[in-house]
């Protein structure tokens, strides 16, 4: 049984379901896809009581509009803030809102960050599919959220008492971001790694599949015919003929055939999603040593979380 949550009334531009991704099924051809800030997806669903493998609904740029159709249901937004409201008034970030029948959940102009998501106490009712609820139109795998679609839990939400993170997240337009050099280094020189490493790159297009930079001095042309199609790690930079580093994301290819000249570590990209369009980052180098300290150190901020939420 499940129980109806919000009615749509406008979807927004790009609102999907998703959770932590497709896990072990990349060497099939299918795109992993999950959370681009999976920091802030994870704490949304710990502040109502669920999993951190729970899906959100992920907002990004013009926000959903829904009307309440639960009695009352317990919800958190975290990520960016796309000054979300209920009923017309501002309400907070990082802590769990009270939600009633009838009341209206829409959100404004970005102020801070790109992508937002909202959980609800007692999970999304959204079909598992290849171990995950994420969407990803491409391959019509997942639910699409449609206007006039009535959105559901998959158990009665229940009231849970007012908590918040004392933490403050907040997201510049200007990151430096750690990168593990490789794996093709055979295919740059020298003058490439200096110049990737000290130039700042603008953020152009972008979407959940990667982000186009914009460097002022363009990384030179293969020193090679090409290499054979690999594996695409998330977060893998390729840099195509024109030399402009393409960051890979969620929704990016399974694989590719272009050079790579290294990949971001897992525990910078949460703030480098949420680098909006026009602003920059530096990119830093770092040994796989610090990639697994840096992760280690984002886990345990997660399990703090839990710990804290759960007194």
């Amino acid at each position: 049984m499940t129980y109806p949550i919000f009615q749509v009334d406008k979807p927004g531009l790009l609102t999907s379901f998703q959770d932590l991704g497709r896990k072990n099924h990349q060497s099939k051809g299918v795109v992993a896809s999950g959370a681009m800030d999976t920091t802030a997806c994870q704490i949304a669903n710990l502040l109502v009581g669920n999993s951190k493998e729970e899906a959100c609904i992920e907002i990004a740029v013009q926000g959903p509009s829904f009307t309440v159709a639960a009695k009352s249901a317990t919800i958190a937004i975290c990520g960016a803030d796309l000054s979300p409201m209920i009923n017309g008034t501002a309400v907070d970030m990082w802590k769990t809102l009270q939600v009633n029948k009838g009341d209206k959940l829409q959100f404004g102009a970005p102020k801070g960050g790109v992508y937002s998501y909202i959980a609800v106490s007692g999970g999304f009712a959204v079909p598992i599919q290849l171990g995950s609820k994420s969407f990803y139109s491409k391959a019509n795998l997942g639910l699409e959220i449609k206007k006039g679609d009535m959105l559901s839990a998959e158990s009665l939400p229940s009231p849970l008492p007012a908590r918040g993170l004392r933490h403050e997240f907040s997201y510049t337009k200007e990151v430096e971001v750690r990168v593990i050099r490789g794996p093709h280094e055979s295919h740059f020189g020298t003058e490439d790694f200096e110049q990737f490493f000290s130039q700042s790159y603008q953020v152009g297009q972008g979407d959940r599949m990667g982000y186009r930079l914009q460097g002022t001095v363009p990384l030179s042309s293969p020193t090679h015919t090409g290499i054979a199609s690999d594996a695409i790690p998330l977060g893998g930079i390729q840099v195509p003929e024109d030399g402009q580093p393409i960051v890979l994301l969620a929704d990016r290819q399974t694989t590719g055939g272009y050079r790579r000249i290294g990949t971001v570590i897992t525990a910078d990209l949460p703030k480098l999603v949420q680098v909006p369009p026009g602003g920059k980052i530096h990119f830093k180098e770092a040994t796989l040593e610090e990639a697994y300290e840096a992760l280690e150190e984002q886990q345990l901020f997660l399990k703090h979380v839990e710990i804290f939420i759960q007194k």
